[in-house]
């Protein structure tokens, strides 16, 4: 009796310890319409699927429990269609030609409240290109213009920078601030020490720095500059007579290194309101 007295006791309080999600979606992409999405979650630096739904005339749902607020992911098939954050609520879902919205909790507010200035800035960067065009096509002064434009580029590329860079490390101690660093990071060819980087981790709290994914990239990408700057000790293999060392192999076809700006050029998703 007791015994199973005890299990109730930790049943409940497991069940405490979890809150409910409930993710309602609503698209009128076509080629979205009778495929199957999965939501993903981050771990050990890799997307696990923890549900799957499919989309019936538009609309899709997801449901379940989360300990605490975490980073994910909807996927069709291998492809992410859009990030957000699993976290206890009620969490609206929209998916269209021209908008990806997710709303309703905090901290997904919060998220899409960042992609829609960022987005702003890049639809800002995009009209200089048609700037440029028209200038042409007036036959305008193009070195005025080419001077003129590549200020006001200059002056957006600073507040993108500062936007990105001052919402990670406003949220240095919630799941935004190292989701944002994945997003930013993922799409390079490999990490590196760039003076963006240096420049989080330097205001980085403990709890940003303790984040998995957040760990490993920063502890690669000492690693990284450590071999550029030949300091690394390397790894000799036992079979290897004393004295050689095994020459790297590189490939010829690889694409080269990131620039300190390329590094850490943000790779988010348009999230238009």
């Amino acid at each position: 009796m007791n015994k199973i007295f005890y299990a109730l006791i930790t049943l409940v309080a497991l069940t405490s310890c979890a809150s409910s999600y409930d993710i309602s979606g609503t698209s009128n992409v076509s080629t979205l319409d009778g495929r199957m999405l999965y939501l993903q979650i981050l771990k050990n630096n890799e997307f696990s699927k923890i549900d799957s739904c499919d989309v019936v005339h538009g609309q899709f749902h997801f449901q379940g429990t989360v300990d605490s607020a975490r980073m994910a992911n909807v996927f069709m098939d291998d492809e992410p269609v859009l990030p957000l954050v699993l976290e206890a609520g009620s969490i609206t879902v929209k998916l269209d030609d021209v908008q990806q919205v997710v709303s309703g909790t905090p901290l997904n507010d919060k998220l899409f409240g960042f992609f829609k200035k960022y987005q702003q800035l890049q639809s800002q960067q995009r009209e200089l290109v048609h700037k440029h065009d028209q200038a042409i096509m007036n036959g305008s002064d193009m070195q005025a213009v080419t001077a003129q434009l590549n200020a006001e580029a200059m002056k957006l590329s600073e507040q993108e920078d500062k936007l990105v860079t001052t919402f990670i490390t406003d949220n240095f101690e919630n799941v935004l601030g190292p989701g944002v660093f994945f997003l930013v990071t993922m799409g390079n060819q490999y990490p590196m020490l760039s003076p963006w980087i240096e420049d989080i981790m330097s205001k980085a709290t403990e709890h940003f720095k303790s984040d998995p994914y957040v760990k490993d990239y920063y502890q690669k990408a000492q690693e990284n500059q450590a071999i550029m700057n030949g300091t690394h000790e390397a790894q000799m293999d036992p079979s290897m007579q004393a004295g050689q060392m095994e020459v790297p192999q590189t490939d010829p076809n690889a694409a080269p290194a990131p620039t300190p700006n390329e590094l850490a050029k943000p790779s988010i998703p348009e999230a238009k309101e």
